[in-house]
């Protein structure tokens, strides 16, 4: 079970290629603004994080390519799924952010969005790319570490 779910929040969607894609350094929660018929349809779980990213833009934190479907019922006022949407952060976590995103090889990819107390909050991992023999290591240690589990369910059946 997730962390987040654990504690009482609601995961709507996650971002699982991000995990395999990227050394994950830190991670910073961000509120995010959206429009009535988005957060309907945030909540139904209509949305998708794949290929989504952050940049600062004039001292603000901006979302791209983050897809929210349109709410079927809200007909002539619906959202454009793949609109720009503003992430809410403390001034001086965004000045932290700009440092780090100055620095070569660091990116900003939100890993999940999920409820928080009624609020939807979008979780940020400050990342480095991997390379193919990275993700080839990764997912040998993940074989590896399933065979152990196995091995060790059986030996005490």
């Amino acid at each position: 079970m997730p962390e987040k779910e654990k504690k009482g929040n609601k995961i709507l969607a996650q971002n699982r290629k991000a995990r395999h894609d990227y050394f994950i350094e830190e991670t910073y929660e961000a509120g995010i603004v959206l429009q009535g018929s988005e957060v309907k349809s945030l909540r139904a779980a209509k949305a998708n994080l794949k290929d989504s990213y952050a940049r600062l833009e004039n001292g603000e934190l901006m979302l791209y390519n983050m897809h929210i479907s349109a709410y079927n019922f809200a007909n002539q006022f619906n959202h454009d799924p793949l609109r720009i949407r503003k992430l809410l952060m403390h001034r001086r976590e965004i000045n932290k952010l700009t440092g780090y995103i100055q620095e070569k090889g660091y990116t900003l990819v939100p890993l999940s969005a999920y409820l928080k107390r009624g609020k939807v909050k979008v979780e940020l991992a400050l990342v480095r790319g991997k390379k193919n023999y990275d993700k080839r290591h990764t997912l040998a240690e993940k074989d590896a570490k399933r065979e152990i589990e196995r091995a060790f369910k059986e030996t005490y059946r």
